[in-house]
């Protein structure tokens, strides 16, 4: 922290707890205009302390710091010691702020001995006047080959060409795997896969936690304890154990995806089949229901709602998933895409394959609201 911003901290601190300090001894009661009142004095301490900054200079900003100091180290004594403070209080909290300043300034003071001038002067100067002295500037900034936040336009630039200049088709008309969207569509294809196999098992243990104890005690605790494995950390591991068993391609990141899929519909699902209150149950017992009739006629059909909120949950974990898989093999999708961009310091086209995955997690959770609007509507609930 520079000599000016401290400044600056303290007169906006002394200005503010002054404001408060004038109205609570003078009975104003606390309200709106005491809120308006201080956030105004807050507001107008700040303005003289950067006006003058900038016109005056350092020496007089810190001149009139002291007056700030002072409306600060008394009001501040106020509150912590009560209304009418001692000497010797009012003397320790001055000899507080003011070893802060001087180890602020000490150290600045030393900084300033290692960088040039020209750094100084930036320092010196705010960041506005920064900005509008150096405007020529950001042409470059925003048009650099390799840049490490790439500007917006950068972004639709490598959007565009990865998939329209590029062609989706190659010469002997076969999809292009220099095209972004041949591998957004290579990682599809396995978060679909996993996205169903994540939603059967969640339903079907979700339908064990709800009719045995014994599931409810055992299997809840470690759905959630295996939420917990940092997916980085073991995609890896499944990716290497099924290619010694012979499994390749497809499959293992869709067991990723599964991995990360099933919790959301375990949980809602869980939700779901309990959402039917005791009055509800009662009356299918008074009709002597099996419990298979209170599943079917009951229980499945209120957790419906909360199997949708959950898919759509899913559906995104999956898309994670699949990216995350992709990763080790490198054998296509968004996550070699954005590995292999990496290595060459293309960050544009690392934020335009982030964008498909993103838009692709759009679209798949608006088919899953299309589908429960009309689910719900054929069930008479919508």
């Amino acid at each position: 922290m520079t000599p000016i911003s401290f400044v600056w901290l303290t007169a906006s601190t002394g200005v503010f707890v002054g404001a408060n300090a004038l109205l609570k001894t003078y009975a104003v009661k606390g309200g709106i205009g005491t809120l308006i009142v201080a956030l105004l004095a807050f507001c107008l301490g700040n303005w003289i302390m950067v006006q003058v900054m900038r016109g005056s200079g350092l020496g007089l900003a810190i001149a009139l710091s002291a007056v700030f100091q002072l409306v600060a180290i008394t009001t501040m004594a106020i509150f912590v010691f009560g209304e009418k403070p001692t000497g010797l209080q009012l003397a320790g909290m001055a000899l507080g702020i003011v070893a802060v300043t001087m180890i602020d300034v000490s150290i600045d003071i030393y900084l300033k001995g290692k960088i040039d001038p020209f750094t100084i002067d930036r320092i010196d100067v705010g960041t506005v006047p920064l900005i509008v002295n150096n405007i020529s500037a950001l042409g470059g900034a925003w048009s650099q080959e390799r840049p490490r936040l790439p500007a917006p336009h950068q972004i639709v630039q490598a959007l565009w060409e990865s998939t329209v200049t590029e062609g989706l088709f190659n010469r002997k008309g076969e999809i292009s795997n220099r095209n972004l969207l041949y591998h957004a569509g290579t990682t599809l294809f396995p978060t679909l896969l996993g996205f169903l196999i994540g939603t059967g098992l969640g339903i079907l243990l979700a339908v064990g936690i709800v009719h045995s104890r014994a599931m409810d005690m055992s299997v809840m605790p470690w759905a959630i304890i295996s939420q917990t494995i940092p997916i980085v950390a073991l995609a890896p591991m499944i990716i290497v154990v099924l290619n010694a068993a012979g499994i390749q391609g497809l499959l293992p990141k869709a067991i990723i995806s599964a991995y990360l899929s099933f919790f959301p519909v375990v949980v809602g699902m869980v939700k779901g089949l309990r959402s039917p209150d005791a009055m509800q149950l009662d009356l299918l017992r008074t009709y002597s229901a099996s419990p298979a009739q209170g599943f079917w006629k009951l229980r499945l059909p209120a957790s419906v709602p909360y199997l949708f909120a959950s898919l759509k949950i899913a559906i995104s974990a999956a898309l994670v998933g699949a990216i995350v898989g992709e990763l080790p093999v490198q054998q296509g999708g968004l996550g070699a895409w954005m590995l292999a961009k990496s290595y060459y310091g293309q960050t544009a086209q690392i934020w335009a394959a982030l964008i498909v995955a993103a838009v692709m997690a759009g679209l798949l959770v608006v088919f899953i609201g299309w589908m429960e609007r009309r689910t719900l509507r054929r069930m008479g609930v919508a």
